[in-house]
């Protein structure tokens, strides 16, 4: 049964989660009503794994009973089968439905396919994962770039050939200057990593206003500008129209020669064709991509080719505390909800991020 008090809030969980963590919910905000069948929910592979095992099917009565179930919600944990058409037809399905939480950081993407009307999104509150997965991408930034600058490629190759040569020397952090585009949660994290290790950090912000650990900011319309000042270049961004290719061909024209290249954000912010030409010619000379245009990035791809890249499966994110982590965030927004207060990360549904 639904609740009808106020002071409670029915909430269907429509993502893989364990009982544990189904649990946490109710035990940190004690005025929820947390409902999670995992009869109907497919079977996590590893943490993280909101989608699931795919080859996990339900019959059709049991199709029907998880329809009616997510339609019984207040609030929805996860967008149901991380699905556009099912979030849709949920929406127009559930008149009592006031809130959605995605699992990604962005989930701009899947919202935005849903292709909701403004009435829908101004009724339904969405919410996003961002600020969980913050730390584990910042370290990852930091890997790439320490990466390229220690010669990690170099290094791997000579050990597989069990070849001592002679010296060389590397580069330092403290002597770089990191470009962080995007300053959301991803962005500061790894700008104060970055800054801890002594780097010069300038960040490129659609808001430009005083971040800690950042000496410079700027916005948008100078990364032209900036970009050429940078020993090491890293993404944070999310993917919208407004992201889409920012870091073009005619950014990367004015790159420093032998920039290093991270990418935590999404791959479609920058323009794959431009960097494999820019890989080629030396304006980059390393690339660490935890994304790329194309998920998974086809075998004929020629970023494969670079012994100078560095390619993660979109994992980086990934960590055993990621489920904890985004469950604390919706209980202390379910408490907000229930308070009066605004929501946390409430998407914006006109950039959709």
């Amino acid at each position: 049964m639904s609740s009808t008090s106020p002071d409670r809030l029915r909430v269907v969980v429509a993502t893989p989660l364990t009982d544990e963590h189904c649990a946490l919910l109710s035990r940190l905000e004690p005025r929820l009503d947390v409902v999670c069948d995992q009869a109907l929910l497919p079977p996590m592979r590893f943490p993280g794994d909101h989608s699931g095992d795919p080859g996990f099917t339900r019959s059709a009565a049991d199709q029907a009973r998880f329809e009616a179930l997510v339609d019984s919600a207040e609030a929805l944990y996860g967008i149901p089968d991380t699905d556009p058409a099912a979030l849709r037809r949920t929406v127009r399905a559930n008149p009592r439905l006031r809130w959605v939480h995605t699992m990604a950081a962005g989930g701009g993407a899947q919202v935005k396919a849903a292709d909701l009307t403004p009435d829908e999104l101004e009724r339904v509150a969405i919410s996003t994962s961002a600020g969980p997965h913050s730390s584990t991408l910042a370290e990852f930034a930091l890997f790439a770039v320490l990466a390229g600058a220690k010669s990690l490629p170099r290094l791997l190759a000579q050990q597989q050939a069990r070849t001592w040569s002679s010296r060389w020397t590397m580069r330092h952090l403290s002597e770089m200057t990191v470009l962080v585009v995007g300053l959301g949660n991803i962005g500061r994290a790894t700008a104060r990593l970055f800054a801890a290790t002594g780097a010069r950090v300038i960040g490129v912000n659609r808001t430009v206003r005083a971040v800690d650990g950042v000496e410079e900011v700027v916005g948008v319309d100078r990364l032209a500008e900036v970009v050429g000042r940078a020993d090491a270049i890293v993404i944070t961004l999310p993917g919208t129209d407004r992201t889409r290719h920012l870091i073009s061909k005619d950014v990367l024209a004015q790159v420093r020669p032998g920039v290093i290249f991270a990418n935590v954000g999404r791959g479609d912010v920058v323009d794959q064709d431009a960097l494999v030409e820019a890989l080629r010619d030396g304006r980059v000379g390393f690339a660490g991509l935890d994304v790329v245009a194309v998920e998974p990035l086809p075998a004929d791809d020629p970023l494969w080719g670079f012994e100078n890249v560095l390619i993660s499966p979109h994992t980086a994110a990934l960590s055993n505390q990621e489920d904890r982590r985004i469950a604390e965030l919706f209980a202390a927004n379910a408490t907000r909800l229930l308070n009066g207060e605004e929501l946390a990360n409430r998407m914006n549904t006109v950039d959709f991020y």
